[in-house]
């Protein structure tokens, strides 16, 4: 794990995307992910009777389900000071162990870059 203020343009955008989805739908976390054509993926959590995923749970599920075949990088926004295990092995399914993991605040400030492996 390695933490880091360093944000492109393109991983600061789905980390705003991220922000916005929790903030509009009023869920505990926002989470967005950018494929390898650039395209992005954006969810919130999900909590039914019958179905639970987190919002970086949901932003996988969609990528690969619109086609997506490698995932460039992920952010999730929540309280939380740490990414699950769950999180992290769904953007390495998708993306692989080097695939960027962004943590950040409501806020939307950055608290934690790391890999999914």
């Amino acid at each position: 794990m390695s933490e880091s203020t360093e944000l492109g343009p393109e991983d600061r955008k789905i980390i705003t995307l991220a922000r916005s989805a929790r903030a509009r739908n009023a869920v505990p976390e926002g989470a967005a992910v950018r494929d390898e054509t650039g395209r992005t993926y954006v969810a919130g959590t999900v909590e039914l009777d019958s179905l639970k995923l987190s919002a970086l749970q949901t932003a996988v599920a969609m990528a690969v389900a619109s086609g997506a075949k490698s995932l460039e990088a992920a952010a999730v926004v929540a309280e939380s000071e740490a990414v699950s295990d769950a999180d992290r092995a769904a953007v390495r399914d998708l993306g692989g162990a080097e695939t960027p993991v962004f943590l950040a605040g409501p806020d939307g400030e950055l608290r934690l870059r790391i890999a999914a492996g």
